[in-house]
């Protein structure tokens, strides 16, 4: 499982927050997705993956470095999106 910083603000988590999820199920899927991929909307890296809580989400973010994350957005979805 990598290891990565995240980068939260006010602005990002209340963008999670306003989508039904929160810091630590960005983090948990990011941290060990079941597939990684690109947005199709902004082409950013994604993450998808269960979370502890019974969801499964996208998790959108914009890697600053090898191990700096900063969190876009994130929402449930379908497991076979």
């Amino acid at each position: 499982m990598p290891w990565y910083e995240f980068i939260w603000d006010d602005e990002n988590e209340e963008h999670l927050e306003q989508h039904g999820v929160t810091p630590e199920e960005f983090v948990e899927v990011v941290c060990d997705p079941d597939r990684v991929g690109t947005s199709r909307s902004s082409g950013r890296p994604a993450a998808f993956g269960p979370t502890s809580t019974g969801k499964y989400i996208i998790c959108v973010y914009d890697l600053l470095d090898e191990t700096t994350v900063y969190p876009i957005t994130a929402y449930e979805v379908e497991e076979d999106e």
